[in-house]
């Protein structure tokens, strides 16, 4: 499937998996993780306290663990319950990264959450937040709930991608609402077939991705379904093989669902089988 690439913004990507980096034993199973999945976009929250009185990454972090010639970072604002938040966080990655000459610098996933129980999106904080991100220059994916009448109004106030939730973050249930989620894609593509959606959080099984994609998703994002497995590598495997398969299946087009059986093989000619 080299063949099968697709871009948000000024991006071109060949793999539809996004990872994350946060839950994982150690930087070196992260690294292998990461390497399994063959992920070409890795999340990354940038906090003040990995950040130098200049801007720059202190000795020891998270990036010095990611090969950015191979991984094209995206920064997230994970974590933030405010518009101010997000903002800042996004202003200190793209600070940290230009001075690294990463390219992911000009982007950002941004995430307003509501409340710590949930880590649901906060519906009014997340729409201005992008607007107010896109003024500011950057390429905003954003972090939605499943409604696609706000992914619709994310998209007009210039989100280069809309990312619904498969489920709450974390939480290992996968999609729960495939009605939903066909909705935003409908809605989201109803003018342009190839704005890119992606499928964020929730994620527990290599099959919640499958199921992602044969919806029509362009990508899943997740962290904590490889990560929090008994086996991450292994895991990170099986997470490359289903969003594959699950664009396959999606390319291919399901046969339609029926109500009874229908044969194989043909009934003419099969002894015993009325004419």
């Amino acid at each position: 499937m080299d063949e099968d690439r697709y871009r948000i913004g000024p991006f071109e990507f060949r793999s539809r998996l996004f990872v994350g980096t946060g839950k994982y034993a150690d930087g070196a199973q992260m690294a292998a993780a990461l390497d399994a999945s063959g992920c070409q976009v890795v999340t990354v929250a940038v906090r003040r306290d990995v950040l130098t009185d200049d801007g720059r990454a202190k000795a020891g972090n998270l990036l010095d663990h990611l090969d950015t010639k191979r991984y094209t970072i995206l920064p997230n604002t994970a974590g933030c319950f405010t518009v101010e938040d997000a903002i800042r966080s996004a202003r200190l990655s793209r600070e940290l990264l230009e001075g690294m000459n990463n390219p992911g610098a000009s982007w950002v996933k941004l995430e307003v959450l509501a409340d710590r129980k949930t880590l649901l999106p906060d519906p009014v904080g997340t729409l201005q937040a992008t607007e107010k991100l896109v003024e500011l220059g950057f390429v905003v994916l954003v972090y939605t709930n499943d409604d696609p009448i706000l992914a619709k109004c994310l998209k007009d106030a210039g989100a280069a991608s809309v990312m619904p939730a498969g489920s709450p973050i974390g939480c290992g249930q996968g999609i729960l609402n495939p009605a939903n989620i066909r909705l935003c894609l409908e809605y989201l593509k109803e003018d342009d077939p190839d704005y890119p959606v992606i499928v964020d959080a929730g994620v527990g099984t290599a099959s919640d991705v499958a199921v992602a994609m044969e919806l029509g998703a362009d990508g899943v994002l997740l962290n904590t379904g490889i990560a929090g497995a008994k086996e991450p590598i292994r895991m990170a495997r099986a997470m490359a093989h289903a969003i594959e398969a699950g664009r396959l299946a999606y390319l291919s087009g399901r046969i339609p669902r029926k109500r009874y059986a229908t044969a194989s093989s043909p009934w003419e000619g099969v002894i015993g089988v009325p004419a």
